[in-house]
């Protein structure tokens, strides 16, 4: 069983920058495609990022693209998204997730294993 364990949230500045962290145990993630979804109040959770399941691509939103950094610390079983730039626009707990699916895309229906978020709220 996959458990993901998300960290690295708070409050922060428009501008600012916040690095999160998902540990994950039950499987490596050298070979784990993964992905990074958020999700606003009164919003769909909607995709930020993904890494496939050998870290050699990374694929994000436009929203985003340019400002976050998606990757993977096999070491500590680990993965990481550092955000900079950020903007009112981000606020919204953020999910890491993982598939099971060796090229699941961007779709929330192709992860099956979901941490329980981290809240990010971006201050104007």
């Amino acid at each position: 069983q996959v458990q993901l364990v998300e960290s690295g949230g708070g409050l922060v500045q428009a501008g600012g920058s916040l690095t999160l962290s998902c540990a994950v145990s039950g499987r490596a993630v050298s070979g784990l495609p993964m992905a990074w979804f958020r999700q606003a109040p009164g919003k769909e959770r909607e995709f930020v990022g993904r890494i496939t399941w050998n870290g050699g691509s990374t694929y994000s939103a436009d929203s985003v693209k340019g400002r976050f950094m998606i990757n993977k610390d096999n070491a500590k079983n680990t993965l990481w998204m550092q955000m900079r730039n950020l903007n009112p626009e981000d606020t919204g707990v953020y999910y890491c997730a993982a598939s099971g699916t060796l090229f699941p895309g961007s779709s929330t229906t192709k992860y099956e294993y979901w941490g329980q978020g981290t809240q990010v709220t971006v201050s104007s």
